[in-house]
C-alpha cells in the first residue's frame, strides 16, 4: 500500500536541524494549514490545521539553510503518526507528523519577513512561466 498527501501551509517555527548518532542530519518544522469559507449565513470561517514536517539529508539541511518561520511551503509526503495529546487549558489535541519526500519554497525569502529586503531564495518551477506567457 501506498498514502501520499500535499499540503501547502506557513511555518509556525523556525526548522530545527539535528544529527542522528550516525550523522544523518534531520530537520523539523511545524506547518500551519489553513482554509478559509463562508457559511450560508455570511459568516466567514477559518480553520488552521497544524503539522510537524520532518526532512532528512540534503533536503534537511537545504530546509534549515533557508526555510524561516511565517515561509511559504509545499510539501508532499507520508503521514507517520497522529498523537493525541491535551492542551493546558484541557483541551484535546492532535499531532500529525508527516515525513517529507519533497518540500518546495513558494514565495521568496523576503514574504516571510514582511519586506522586500535580503536575499530571494526561490524554487525554479519550469512548468510555470512568465506572467507574459499566459493566454488569458
Amino acid at each position: 500500500m501506498y498514502q501520499q498527501m500535499t499540503l501547502v501551509g506557513n511555518l509556525g517555527s523556525d526548522p530545527e536541524m539535528r544529527y542522528t548518532p550516525s550523522g544523518v542530519p534531520v530537520t523539523t518544522f511545524s506547518l500551519a494549514v489553513s482554509k478559509s469559507w463562508t457559511t450560508q449565513d455570511g459568516q466567514r470561517q477559518d480553520k488552521t490545521t497544524w503539522f510537524r514536517i520532518t526532512a532528512w539529508r540534503a533536503q534537511a539541511e537545504t530546509c534549515s539553510k533557508y526555510l524561516s518561520k511565517g515561509r511559504q511551503v509545499l510539501v508532499v509526503g507520508e503521514l507517520e503518526e497522529a498523537r493525541i495529546w491535551t492542551d493546558k487549558e484541557g483541551n484535546p489535541r492532535v499531532s500529525l507528523e508527516v515525513t517529507a519526500q519533497v518540500v518546495r519554497f513558494l514565495g521568496t525569502r523576503a514574504d516571510s519577513m514582511g519586506g522586500s529586503s535580503g536575499p530571494s531564495v526561490q524554487e525554479n518551477n519550469s512548468e510555470v512561466g512568465a506572467e507574459e506567457d499566459i493566454p488569458f
